[in-house]
């Protein structure tokens, strides 16, 4: 009964997360290994422990170890945003409670194991109010990562920054340890406590959740829009009247003619490529995926201009990517969406 009560909650958490991926961002499979890396992390930690409880006093061991856990959580989701694995908040925040949460798995079977004969109202409090600190704080995590890794490559891409989402990047990063921190050294009424912990971390979730969805909706529509004007442009002969024609029009005399040839092989490409992964986004929100699967000949013509795609992007090599960087963004969400199109055709 006690192992039930340490661990259903978790488990109920990390599934009423992962149901609000309407876009199947990300797979059941990649969910349990974020559950695997959390619990891993935590094994880390429990080392880590002994040693630093040989160094630090009690009162110290509250200030530090929470920094030392979301440091050790981080790593995962580290991997992940620089991996273009999470792109959005959602997916990002899915990850993070997903590895928070294994955390808190084996963090509870520890005490029920080590622990001198926890009482069920303990062992429900850990699991119910402790877990959801660890699967809150790794999803702020995640999300400043993701935020961070996504307006690197905007600079990259010679994209502009905004000012306010550095900001946030920061703000996010440090507030899960400060978080953490506070949690572990104040304490107040348990029931009190819950509550406080519960409406934090939920009105997190709810606000970036209806953020997340709005931001995905403006890529997949804005954009969408913009690549098939653009891919009709490219077909119909009638580039040059775009701003895209006039862009690649001004940095021709740059290349030589046949270098220049393959820019313009690479941006059709690229568009073809960018209109047909996002439509499969779409498709999966609706729920449409086994109503519409892409046939053998769709798959076979899709992998083999992905394969095309990248010997251009090999043969045209870093500044001549750099340069046409404004037309060709190499942004996170493109790229992941990308992948998902080639991993399905596989």
């Amino acid at each position: 009964m006690l192992f039930v009560a340490a661990l259903l909650p978790i488990v109920i958490y990390i599934f009423a997360v992962y149901k609000i991926d309407n876009f199947s961002l990300i797979s059941v499979k990649n969910l349990f290994l974020q559950v695997l890396c959390g619990m891993v992390a935590a094994l880390v930690c429990f080392g880590l422990f002994q040693l630093t409880g040989l160094i630090l006093s009690e009162n110290q061991s509250d200030y530090f170890n929470p920094v030392l856990e979301e440091i050790i959580k981080a790593i995962p989701l580290l991997w992940l945003a620089t991996r273009k694995k999470i792109v959005f908040f959602i997916d990002s925040v899915i990850c993070g409670a997903a590895v928070g949460g294994g955390f808190s798995i084996l963090e509870n079977l520890f005490y029920l194991l080590l622990g001198d004969g926890m009482s069920i109202g303990t062992v429900l409090f850990r699991s119910l109010e402790v877990a959801l600190i660890h699967m809150g704080c790794s999803a702020i995590v995640a999300a400043s990562l993701m935020l961070g890794t996504r307006l690197i490559m905007r600079s990259r891409s010679r994209l502009s920054v905004k000012k306010s989402d550095i900001v946030m990047t920061f703000s996010l990063l440090m507030a899960a340890p400060i978080l953490h921190v506070c949690h572990n050294t104040f304490h107040f009424n348990p029931l009190m406590q819950f509550v406080l912990v519960f409406a934090t971390m939920g009105g997190l979730l709810v606000w970036i959740y209806f953020y997340d969805v709005e931001m995905i909706h403006s890529w997949l529509d804005t954009g969408l829009d913009k690549q098939m004007n653009l891919l009709d442009s490219i077909k119909n002969g009638y580039l040059d009247d775009t701003p895209t024609g006039h862009f690649l029009e001004s940095v021709k005399d740059a290349f030589p003619p046949e270098d220049y040839f393959d820019i313009i092989c690479y941006v059709q490409l690229h568009v073809e490529l960018s209109v047909a992964s996002r439509s499969r986004v779409m498709i999966r929100e609706s729920g449409l995926e086994q109503d519409f699967p892409l046939t053998d000949d769709a798959k076979e013509l899709i992998l083999s201009q992905y394969t095309e795609y990248k010997l251009l992007e090999k043969r045209l090599g870093n500044a001549a990517r750099m340069t046409i960087a404004p037309v060709v963004k190499f942004d996170p969400a493109e790229y992941k969406a990308l992948e998902d199109l080639r991993a399905e055709c596989k």
